[in-house]
C-alpha cells in the first residue's frame, strides 16, 4: 500500500457522529490487517526465479508440444493441451501483474523486463495495462473516481437516468456472454492493439487516459507481435501458429475475464463516496476472497485472496497464502466459492440505500 494510501486508510470521519462500538471493532480489526499484511511486503529473489521460470518453461512446452501437433496434423492432441497451456497463460499474467504492482523483482528495470517479456505471450501491453491496473487500486470501491480499469459499474439511480439506447448499451456490456465469453478475447486480440482508455458511451463519472500516455506502450507491444509471431509464422506457417495460439490466448481470456470480474462485482461488495470512502475498507471489503483448490490457486497466483492483495499489492503472489493463514482476522473473513460466485453474473448496479450489489430487475 502507498503512503498516500496508508494516510487514507483510517482517514478521520467528515462529521461529528460518534462511532459505534460495532464500527470501533471493525476499525481496530482493519488496523491489524494492515499492520500484519505490511510484514509479507519484499521480494524473495529465488521464489520468483524460479516460479517464472518454471512458468514459461511450462508454457513453452506446452505450446511447443500444440505446434508439433498442429503441424502435424493430430488435432486432438492441440484440443487435449489448450485447456492447460491456456491456465499456464493465466499463471504467467499473474507474473506480468506482480511486475506492473513493482512486487516481482526489487528494481523497476527488472519488473520491466519481464512483464515485456511476458506480454508477448498475454497479447497485454505492459506499460498501458500497469497505469491502468494502478489507477484501479487507488480508486476500487470509490464512485467518484471510476474508470480505466475496472469493469464499469453504473448505480441503480444513474442506471434509471440513462436514455433507452444507453440502457441497451449497458445492459449488452453487463451480459455475460458479451463481457466474457465475446468480449473478452476481442479484447484481449484485438481492442488492445488500439490505444483506447475513454468511457463507453453509458458512463457519465468516468477517468480515462490521455493518448499520450498509452500510445507507446501499445505500439511497441504491436511491433513484437508482428516480429515474435511473424518469425513462428515464417517457419510453421500462419495457420498453424493461429491455430494453436489463437484459442490458448481465448481460453485464459475467459478465466482472467472471469476472475477480475468476480473479484469486484458480488453482492456485499463496497462503494462509496468521498468522505466516506475509505482504502482500507474499500480492500478488504470491496474485493472477494475467492476459494479456489490447490491447482487453481497455483494457476491464478493466489489473486482469490484479492482481499489482501488490494489492500497491499506490493506483496508478491507465491506470499499470499502464507500472510493469509498467519492472521486469525483474515482467516474470521467470509470466502466465496466457486458455486456461490455464479450467481455473481446476474448482479449489474450498485443500490446505495441497500448497499449492495442488485440485477437489473431492481431497477425497475
Amino acid at each position: 500500500m502507498s503512503s498516500k494510501a496508508n494516510a487514507e486508510a483510517f482517514a478521520a470521519p467528515a462529521d461529528d457522529r460518534v462511532s459505534t462500538p460495532a464500527e470501533t471493532a471493525r476499525a481496530a480489526m482493519l488496523r491489524r490487517i494492515v499492520e500484519h499484511c505490511k510484514k509479507f511486503q519484499g521480494v524473495d529473489l529465488k521464489r520468483s526465479i524460479l516460479q517464472a521460470s518454471l512458468s514459461l518453461a511450462l508454457y513453452i512446452a506446452a505450446v511447443g508440444a500444440m505446434l508439433a501437433a498442429a503441424a502435424s496434423g493430430v488435432w486432438l492432441a492441440v484440443a487435449l493441451i489448450a485447456p492447460f497451456a491456456a491456465g499456464l497463460l493465466v499463471k504467467l499474467f499473474t507474473i506480468q501483474h506482480d511486475c506492473g504492482h513493482g512486487s516481482y523483482f526489487e528494481t523497476k528495470r527488472a519488473n520491466t523486463l519481464l512483464g515485456f517479456a511476458i506480454s508477448v505471450l498475454t497479447f497485454t501491453p505492459y506499460g498501458f495495462w500497469r497505469d491502468a491496473h494502478n489507477r484501479h487500486h487507488a480508486s476500487s470501491g470509490d464512485l467518484d473516481r471510476r474508470g480505466v480499469g475496472g469493469v464499469d459499474t453504473l448505480t441503480v439511480e444513474e442506471f434509471r437516468a440513462l436514455s433507452p439506447a444507453k440502457k441497451i448499451m449497458y445492459k449488452l456490456y453487463r451480459h455475460p456472454l458479451v463481457m466474457i465469453i465475446f468480449g473478452a478475447p476481442l479484447y484481449f486480440l484485438l481492442l488492445q492493439r488500439l490505444p483506447l482508455a475513454g468511457a463507453m458511451p453509458f458512463a457519465e463519472t468516468y477517468q480515462g487516459m490521455k493518448l499520450s500516455q498509452i500510445w507507446k506502450s501499445v505500439v511497441a507491444l504491436n511491433i513484437a507481435l508482428v516480429v515474435f509471431y511473424g518469425g513462428l509464422s515464417f517457419f510453421l506457417g500462419a495457420g498453424v501458429v493461429a491455430a494453436v495460439i489463437i484459442p490458448v490466448v481465448t481460453i485464459s481470456a475467459w478465466i482472467g475475464t472471469w476472475l477480475f470480474f468476480v473479484q469486484h462485482q458480488y453482492e456485499d461488495a463496497y462503494w462509496a463516496r468521498k468522505p466516506k470512502w475509505n482504502f482500507a475498507e474499500a480492500a478488504i471489503f470491496g474485493s472477494s476472497h475467492y476459494k479456489l483448490p490447490q491447482p487453481l490457486r497455483w494457476i491464478t497466483g493466489n489473486i482469490g485472496l484479492h482481499h489482501i492483495h488490494h489492500l497491499t499489492s506490493r506483496i508478491p503472489n507465491y506470499k499470499l497464502m502464507e500472510c493469509y493463514r498467519a492472521s486469525e482476522d483474515l482467516l474470521a473473513l467470509p470466502v466465496m466459492t466457486i458455486r456461490e460466485s455464479i450467481r455473481c453474473a446476474r448482479l449489474a448496479l450498485w443500490c446505495p440505500v441497500q448497499q449492495r450489489m442488485v440485477t437489473f430487475a431492481a431497477a425497475r
